[in-house]
């Protein structure tokens, strides 16, 4: 209780809120040509330390209390010493989603807050690796990545993106393990199947659909975007017919695949059911809320999910449908998934113990999630509008939610975690 009670005394004692104050300010200053400005920083940054070199006087362990007490506030503290207290460690990589955690288009006009960067920075400098974990393009994560971090972490050799969710994972300054493609692992069956869906999406979509959604541009996965503003009412009508759709054509390469390797025998029609209609109630099946849309469009089959027949079903348990309501409907391999690449990741940047900080808000960051709590290597965050499973393995765990657009709140509170564990 000592170390408890000695960061009691800090915020009872001290002026803590100004003090992050000035190291706000002085952190996030804006590169400007100004020589007024420039001493105005000066100023603010003599007395952030002259600020911290009481604390540093006053405790025995001064420099860690004067660092801590200047970035996390109150609750972000005594949660770091929770933490630190439940696992004895600190964290040694980040595993990060970007959409809807490091940045929201509700919060953060779809851009990641220079707070948050700089968090980040200080991470990679503390020697933190980074992953960057996104069912985004290679191409659309390395160009914000680059614009936020600069082209000399990004290149570091101590980032790593993990792209499409998991479908390849790019470690820049690794040689040959640099660029992964993941998928090329996979076997022909399910590789035929992808190309089959990819080269019909659009050209055979109703034309509602293919003039109200794009394909956005994958290497691997198939994943449908609305031409609306993600949220919005005709974007969730667009997603939602589009996931139906998808699920369509899915099946219909899925039978096609079948017929091909001549084992077509139990996928024609069974009991007066096709395959498209026991494709959809296998996915339903597996999530509510794609069972919710399809019961919505009224292209609900009455069926019972564990009744697919097995040639069927061997295939689709190896397919993922993923549904994010107003965003995208998309198909992926379950082979492939965020776990499956933050493993690779991991094992690139050599980090062999991890105690990962996996911060997320969809399903796939749920597997990442539940898999670092499986083997007692991490904890979770995810913010208030996650989804619901998701929220609830977070509850559940360390509570660690924040409010949109806030990742910053809990890239403050690891900070005072991996401070205060090296007081041990």
């Amino acid at each position: 209780m000592e170390r408890y009670d000695l960061v009691y005394q800090l915020y009872d004692d001290y002026d803590t809120e100004t003090l992050r104050e000035y190291q706000a300010f002085v952190d996030v200053f804006p590169a400007v040509d100004s020589r007024v400005a420039l001493e105005h920083w000066q100023g603010a940054n003599e007395e952030l330390e002259r600020r911290k070199n009481e604390i540093r006087s006053d405790f025995a362990s001064g420099e860690t209390f004067a660092e801590v007490v200047s970035r996390a506030n109150r609750d972000q503290a005594f949660t770091a010493l929770d933490l630190e207290a439940k696992y004895g460690r600190a964290v040694n990589v980040l595993v990060l989603d970007v959409d809807e955690t490091l940045r929201s288009a509700g919060g953060t006009d779809n851009e990641i807050p220079r707070d948050t960067l700089h968090e980040l920075t200080e991470f990679h400098e503390a020697g933190v690796p980074i992953v960057i974990c996104t069912g985004q393009t290679l191409e659309n994560v390395k160009g914000f990545a680059i614009q936020g971090l600069g082209s000399e972490i990004v290149h570091s050799g101590e980032l790593s993106i993990v792209y499409e969710a998991g479908t390849g994972v790019f470690t820049p300054g690794h040689g040959a393990d640099t660029k992964q493609l993941l998928y090329e692992e996979l076997d022909d069956e399910i590789r035929d199947v992808f190309d089959d869906v990819r080269s019909r999406v659009l050209p055979e979509a109703p034309e509602d659909l293919r003039r109200g959604c794009h394909l956005q541009g994958n290497e691997f996965n198939v994943t449908m975007k609305p031409n609306y503003e993600t949220g919005s009412t005709k974007a969730r009508e667009t997603i939602d017919t589009a996931l139906v759709y998808l699920i369509d054509l899915l099946a219909d390469a899925v039978e096609t695949a079948l017929e091909s390797n001549g084992d077509g025998n139990g996928t024609t029609v069974l009991d007066d059911e096709t395959v498209v209609d026991w494709t959809r109630a296998f996915y339903a099946g597996q999530d509510p809320e794609i069972r919710g849309v399809l019961e919505s469009e009224g292209e609900y089959p009455d069926l019972e999910p564990d009744a697919v027949p097995d040639t069927l079903a061997d295939v689709l348990e190896r397919i993922d449908v993923a549904y994010y309501e107003a965003d995208a409907a998309e198909i992926g391999s379950l082979e492939l998934n965020k776990v499956v690449g933050v493993e690779r990741a991991l094992d690139v940047l050599d980090v062999d113990d991890p105690f990962s900080l996996v911060m997320g808000d969809s399903k796939s960051d749920l597997r990442v999630m539940q898999w670092v709590d499986e083997t007692d290597a991490g904890i979770a965050a995810a913010p208030e509008h996650a989804s619901q499973d998701t929220l609830e393995h977070v509850l559940e765990t360390d509570e660690l939610v924040f409010d949109r657009g806030k990742s910053v709140d809990i890239l403050r509170t690891v900070y005072a975690l991996n401070r205060l564990a090296r007081l041990d």
